[in-house]
């Protein structure tokens, strides 16, 4: 995966050198963009955006505010390079959510391995849920494994929402989000209140969640989950349709169907010592198991205690 670093720079001097510094990775795009056309390269949203504030029109904390109030590059890391060493200065750059404040001149090994670790750091946060901040299926896949080879007995809980892509059909995306960080503050909310210990809670992407404890208190977890969704997801539809207990949805022919307020499914799959070899067959027990909670109407959860 290339990684485009822009540059904003009013000189050439720094991309030459840090050109010459990453000779050897390929996968590194470095662009100079003046202080004047900032705009490009907040445009372009790139990996990493590195000022050198010797060489820049404008005031560095204004343009470091500027950067951040940009709705695309408001996590985007920056690093400032410069030679002033006030150290009041300093703060009032930090202040704005800059990552790396270096001073010059520039120690060519200590800017070449920042650069990298700030990369590296950035593509291990895109295996966590931008919506709901939750581990996505990376760390997912890890914990099973690793509890599997520890040969530790434990339930994993599968979580996913009931007509909801009706409901993004009618309501929308942006609406939709917010029944998907609801529905993960719920999940949130009971199992860290439970008296497990050592969970941990996964979004596999879309509607769709993972849970797991290590108690066989999951009865209990199950009913607490549903019960604060069922009793808050009702925020989310009008007066009417909470009042004829659906919401109303034109299939691609036009015709109107009817469907059942959003509810939650959760299936169980209780993991004993030696039962499963991997996630693989846990997660095919778990979409069984799920499939048999979604024929129930309304929110509901089935469990796995096969031997």
């Amino acid at each position: 995966m290339f990684q485009e670093i822009y540059i904003i720079d009013d000189d050439n001097n720094l991309i030459q050198n840090l050109t010459q510094i990453f000779k050897e990775e390929n996968n590194y795009i470095f662009k100079s963009v003046e202080t004047d056309n900032l705009d490009v390269a907040l445009k372009n949203i790139p990996s990493l955006i590195i000022i050198n504030e010797d060489n820049t029109k404008m005031d560095i904390v204004n343009l470091c505010e500027k950067i951040r109030e940009n709705n695309d590059n408001n996590i985007t890391p920056i690093i400032v390079i410069t030679s002033n060493k006030d150290r009041c200065h300093r703060i009032d750059v930090l202040k704005k959510s800059i990552e790396y404040y270096i001073k010059a001149p520039i120690d060519n090994e200590y800017l070449y391995y920042t650069i990298k670790n700030i990369i590296r750091l950035m593509n291990m946060n895109r295996r966590i849920s931008p919506l709901t901040g939750l581990p996505g299926n990376v760390q997912i896949q890890v914990e099973i494994k690793k509890r599997l080879l520890k040969k530790e007995n434990f339930a994993i809980l599968y979580l996913d929402l009931d007509n909801f892509k009706a409901y993004n059909d009618i309501y929308g995306f942006l609406k939709g989000d917010e029944i998907i960080k609801f529905t993960a503050k719920t999940i949130i909310n009971q199992v860290h209140n439970s008296d497990s210990e050592n969970t941990f809670i996964g979004h596999i992407g879309g509607d769709d969640f993972v849970a797991i404890l290590y108690n066989e208190d999951y009865n209990k977890i199950c009913k607490s989950i549903i019960e604060e969704f069922d009793n808050n997801i009702l925020k989310f539809f009008s007066e009417e349709e909470i009042e004829k207990g659906y919401f109303e949805v034109a299939n691609r022919k036009g015709i109107i169907e009817e469907f059942p307020l959003t509810s939650i499914s959760i299936a169980v799959v209780v993991v004993e010592a030696g039962k499963y070899d991997n996630a693989l067959e846990i997660a095919e027990v778990g979409a069984q198991v799920k499939h048999l909670a979604k024929t129930k109407i309304g929110s509901s959860y089935a469990i796995n205690r096969r031997k």
